[in-house]
């Protein structure tokens, strides 16, 4: 009798005191899940101390170990960020911050001359003064990641100097990005009538695909440094490989990506008959800045055999981590492209336009409900710029979540096929390897939680990448 009591009294609450609890009793719900998923495999890495059987041919103790200390740490403070995150929006929908900073926005607006009837004006301030907390608040996180966790385990590459340099031409870029277009978005949906919807999907349609094209050439160069790849056996074997399977190549460029960082990667862009490569320098072993910082030290040049060196020199020589061999790259490159040949990318994108269609068609269909606004204390406006925000971040949060699994599944799918594709290239090998030197580099730990590993992982586990190339490979 209580229970039904209580839900009797819930169902009598006003709408926007339901959906407000609905929303909020959600996002702890998905926190809550989120958290129990960390723990499991933070067990893992807990227990876990040895290198099963199975991965003993393919990683040796010391790195093990290495991983399994550099995870626990990432997941520690993945709690606690994690944590203070829920807490803070918490306290920003119960102390009413979003209508606060809205109003704050409208006396600012009011101090230069602009009224209320200045929607979209005030509307750019309120984004501005929100991304602006955003990265005051997320600040101190991303130093603690980057100058004590990402130190510690020999990945940062950065100075305070260069990061908070980086910190605020971020912070700059963003701006002139997302304001805007942010006003137009507004604009047309303001002026769009009964089929705004349509208007609003076709402009984020052509600024994503314009930020697809000019991002690597316009926005990537403000923040790290590109060169072209040099003439040689390498550029020669790519071209080669680009042109037998029909891919459009018209340059390969290779990023300073270690004045960051030791992580590596490696992806493509560009529409049509003008795509690019894009290779961190880190990914490549002739390129790495550890390998040179070894060779500089031990005095050789790159091919030498290392007769008569340290022993110090010949352990650091042996255990260097970074970077693949050419045949490598080129097989790292064969998956990537891989993704192309298959048309996961266009796959992608279509999943992509369809979601935002139908996501702005229900906008379109709520817009309208005054009990919306009224849940996050907006009694007597309906700004369309809170309107994006509750409907897209908090009424569509239930259905995000079901998309994104949907879609991490996808992407564990596409692998598989690009690392087939690879496969039927004639680089089984070369990938095998390749996978099991990109996964030392980066830490990667090799054992993982079945359920965790299927909420988040967007690859395949290493051992069910290895086990699918491994028949081949051996063949």
């Amino acid at each position: 009798m209580g229970t039904w009591a209580s839900l009797d009294v819930v169902w009598e609450l006003p709408a926007e005191k339901q959906i407000f609890g609905a929303v909020l009793l959600f996002s702890w719900t998905v926190y809550l899940w989120e958290t129990f998923l960390a723990q499991r495999q933070r067990r893992i890495y807990k227990t876990t101390t040895h290198v099963p059987p199975e991965l003993e041919q393919i990683m040796d103790s010391e790195t093990f170990e290495k991983s399994r200390l550099y995870q626990l740490d990432k997941s520690t403070f993945s709690f606690w960020s994690g944590l203070y995150s829920e807490a803070e929006g918490t306290f920003i929908l119960l102390f009413g911050g979003i209508p606060y900073l809205w109003r704050l926005s409208g006396r600012f607006c009011g101090y230069i001359g602009f009224g209320p009837e200045y929607e979209i004006t005030q509307s750019l301030v309120f984004l501005l003064l929100a991304t602006l907390f955003s990265a005051l608040t997320g600040l101190p996180w991303s130093l603690y990641n980057t100058f004590v966790i990402e130190e510690k385990h020999g990945f940062n590459h950065q100075t305070l100097d260069f990061f908070m340099k980086d910190a605020i031409k971020k912070f700059v870029v963003t701006q002139c990005i997302l304001l805007p277009v942010s006003s137009l978005l507004l604009y047309i949906i303001k002026i769009g009538g009964d089929y705004f919807f349509i208007y609003a999907w076709l402009f984020t349609l052509v600024v994503s695909l314009v930020l697809v094209t000019i991002y690597a050439d316009y926005i990537a160069p403000l923040f790290d440094k590109f060169t072209p790849l040099p003439e040689g056996k390498l550029k020669q074997e790519i071209e080669v490989m680009a042109k037998n399977i029909d891919f459009p190549l018209t340059k390969v460029y290779v990023v300073e990506g270690s004045k960051r960082s030791s992580h590596s990667n490696a992806y493509f862009y560009g529409f049509f008959k003008n795509k690019r490569i894009v290779l961190f320098d880190t990914l490549l072993e002739e390129y790495s800045v550890l390998n040179k910082g070894i060779q500089e030290e031990s005095g050789m040049e790159p091919h030498n055999d290392g007769e008569g060196d340290s022993e110090e020199i010949k352990v650091k020589i042996k255990n260097k981590k970074q970077g693949c061999k050419n045949e490598e790259v080129l097989a790292v490159l064969g998956h990537e492209l891989g993704h192309w040949k298959l048309g996961h990318t266009v796959k992608n994108i279509i999943i992509s336009q369809t979601n935002s269609f139908l996501c702005f068609f229900l906008f379109a269909v709520l817009i309208g409900r005054k009990e919306l606004f009224a849940a996050f204390g907006f009694y007597d406006s309906q700004p369309t710029l809170i309107g994006l925000l509750i409907i897209f971040q908090f009424i569509f949060s239930p259905y995000n979540e079901v998309l994104s699994f949907c879609l991490t599944v996808l992407s564990r799918r596409f692998e598989f096929q690009a690392d087939a594709f690879a496969r039927k290239l004639g680089k089984a090998k070369d990938l095998y390897s390749a996978l099991i030197k990109l996964n030392k580099d980066n830490l990667g730990f090799p054992v993982s939680d079945w359920l965790f590993s299927m909420w988040h992982y967007s690859h395949p586990p290493l051992l069910e990448r290895l086990q699918a190339l491994k028949n081949t490979k051996q063949d």
